[in-house]
């Protein structure tokens, strides 16, 4: 089946497991608020894969990306991408630049039948990346992990925050992403959760000028590139010739670029409560109480975020509500009304004449990706 046939109404392309809080990392844009000890009441191993067993439910392949916290903090995590991939699940990682990242940690998890592994680099120098991380060398353990990746045969994904404190850097952490081999750029844009809060996001007119240089990078790099709390790409795209047909692609691993928080994406927390993202903090109940599958296609936020003509305000009115929606979690984050405008984009609809979104953002610096 391909990924542009499958039914998000039925099923989520991304399953985001967050297997513990635990960090050992302080990062600045932490969405955790992760700190080095893990939670009494984590989901347990057997718990865990009660969880992987329904989420095979869903369909054949499944994706499940195990995230934290540092996911590498829980002893169990090997066993678990084991029983996911003998379950049929594609299971992903995103672990955090520690000392937990060993040679043989990520031998062991590839020999387990990891599909990829996810690390983060958000400065194009060590000094850049390891103020923001808040960690002497964080930035070389993350470059050595992403050669021993290679070696391995794990797939390589690289992500990035953009904030006003990043933003500068995009250009050389470009060229980051090239050197160390990676498959695909994912590039967050900042939504103000957890530690994020205290950070400065960049304006809507800067993220625009972003995108457009993003839609540059993906059309000459020899890497993938996607954006996350960011669908505006996509309009973007379109707009410059791109995608059109509101049918987004795939990457190798058969994700869909199309996906938002509830609408073919799924968060389960480190002690089983269910949201649409990560970043959007609304629970839906627990794993423990109702299966995942059933909470994802039978809960009235993720019905609500599955139907773009829901949305309110610009969202709501925008031509491209079926490509792009806007970012759910940062409508949320700034308005509580999952279902607003996303005050981070720029795009006002040509016979839209309501109000537009607070633009409580600051634009700070010049870059080439400018």
């Amino acid at each position: 089946m391909t990924p542009s046939a499958v039914d998000t109404d039925r099923r989520p392309f991304v399953l985001v497991w967050e297997l513990t809080q635990a960090c050992d990392l302080a990062c600045k844009h932490c969405r955790a608020d992760a700190n080095p000890e893990r939670h009494p009441d984590e989901l347990t191993t057997a718990e865990g894969k009660r969880l992987l067993d329904d989420a095979s439910r869903f369909d054949d392949g499944q994706l499940v990306v195990l995230s934290g916290g540092d996911p590498l903090a829980r002893e169990d995590a090997v066993e678990l991408v084991e029983y996911g991939t003998d379950a049929g699940l594609r299971m992903t990682l995103t672990p955090s630049g520690t000392a937990s990242l060993t040679r043989e940690r990520i031998e062991t998890l590839a020999d387990a039948g990891l599909r990829r592994v996810a690390l983060s680099i958000d400065g194009g120098s060590a000094a850049a990346h390891d103020a923001f991380r808040k960690e002497t060398g964080s930035y070389e353990r993350t470059v050595a992990a992403a050669e021993t990746a290679r070696q391995a045969g794990v797939p390589l994904q690289v992500n990035t925050t953009v904030c006003a404190e990043t933003v500068d850097e995009l250009t050389e952490i470009r060229q980051v992403v090239e050197d160390v081999g990676a498959v695909l750029w994912s590039v967050f844009f900042l939504v103000p959760v957890g530690r994020g809060r205290v950070l400065d996001p960049i304006s809507p007119a800067r993220a625009e000028r972003v995108m457009e240089w993003l839609w540059e990078v993906a059309d000459e790099a020899p890497f993938g590139v996607k954006t996350t709390e960011a669908p505006h790409y996509r309009r973007v795209a379109a707009q410059r010739g791109g995608n059109t047909t509101g049918r987004p692609t795939a990457d190798d691993i058969g994700r869909r670029a199309g996906i938002t928080a509830g609408d073919g994406f799924a968060f389960v927390s480190h002690v089983g409560d269910v949201y649409p993202s990560g970043f959007l903090p609304r629970s839906v109940g627990n794993v423990g109480e109702r299966s995942i599958v059933d909470l994802y296609r039978n809960t009235d936020l993720f019905e609500s975020l599955r139907s773009p003509d829901s949305l309110r305000g610009k969202c709501g009115a925008c031509e491209f509500r079926h490509l792009c929606g806007g970012s759910r979690s940062r409508a949320f984050a700034y308005s509580g009304d999952p279902l607003a405008s996303d005050p981070l984009c720029d795009y006002v609809p040509e016979e839209y004449d309501g109000p537009l979104p607070e633009q409580s953002f600051t634009d700070r610096g010049s870059s080439t990706a400018d």
